[in-house]
């Protein structure tokens, strides 16, 4: 899915800086051809020669640089690009996009490029909930940035609640989203995974092995593809799909008949 696409890689002045290098490693071993460009405060977390040993091409730092002594860099990579990410992007990184200021070799690179740009936001709480970057953000959907969501837990600053950086798996699923081509747009999926469980007392039941993994990866594929998908699904220890899919858990095979007559109408692929 990833091979040869060419990808750029901004990497912004936030504690999450760190991950960016495990990111970079699943986008290479996916054998994507990637190129970080770095902010001066990145530098402050994570050396350049990191990326640079990591993505095997050189890590871009000067606003001035130039490309094979010739080409202006942040025009030839603003052009080279098929999506530029950018993880993690701060409230500051977010802040210049929305208000059109190019002062740095990325905020530059952003306003050249005719790329998707997709943001991983990571930062505390109370400035992801802060007035400012909720509007920032909102400016930014509406100008066609793509997004995923920070994720919620105990923060590096000490805090709980949402901030921390999505989890990588679902950041290189949303980008594979991206590229993947929507043509399964106006379909509706009805899928189902996992086993049920019959209850014989309350604590015995009668169950079958399966796990709900091809169930879970055909919604996932479906989703991908455009489609709108509802996955009903038994007991499993399956991680629900980032994507926005509608899940409906059940227990027992009773329950999973209802929910399937319940939604059967709506769908157009069982």
């Amino acid at each position: 899915m990833l091979k040869g696409k060419e990808i750029v890689l901004g990497v912004t002045g936030g504690i999450a800086a760190y991950k960016a290098a495990e990111f970079l490693r699943l986008l290479v071993k996916r054998e994507a051809s990637v190129h970080v460009v770095m902010t001066r405060n990145a530098q402050e977390f994570v050396t350049p020669l990191t990326f640079q040993t990591l993505s095997g091409k050189p890590v871009v730092t000067d606003p001035f640089a130039l490309i094979q002594d010739e080409k202006i860099a942040h025009i030839a990579l603003a052009d080279l690009a098929e999506l530029v990410v950018i993880l993690p992007a701060t409230a500051n990184i977010l802040g210049k996009i929305a208000a059109g200021i190019a002062d740095d070799f990325l905020s530059t690179l952003v306003m050249a490029t005719r790329a998707p740009v997709l943001l991983a936001p990571s930062m505390n709480v109370n400035m992801w909930e802060s007035a400012a970057v909720k509007k920032n953000v909102e400016i930014l959907i509406q100008r066609g940035f793509h997004f995923i969501e920070p994720g919620e837990g105990e923060l590096a600053c000490g805090w709980y609640g949402k901030g921390r950086l999505a989890e990588l798996e679902d950041v290189i699923e949303k980008i594979e989203d991206l590229f993947t081509e929507k043509d399964l747009a106006g379909e509706r999926f009805l899928v189902t995974a996992g086993p049920t469980q019959e209850p014989i007392d309350p604590v015995r039941f009668l169950t079958n092995r399966s796990s709900g993994k091809m169930g879970y990866a055909l919604a996932l594929m479906a989703k991908r593809r455009g489609g709108e998908v509802v996955l009903i699904s038994g007991p499993t220890s399956l991680r629900p799909p980032r994507p926005v899919i509608r899940i409906v858990s059940v227990r027992t095979a009773e329950e999973m008949r209802k929910a399937v007559s319940e939604h059967l109408p709506w769908s157009t692929v069982v």
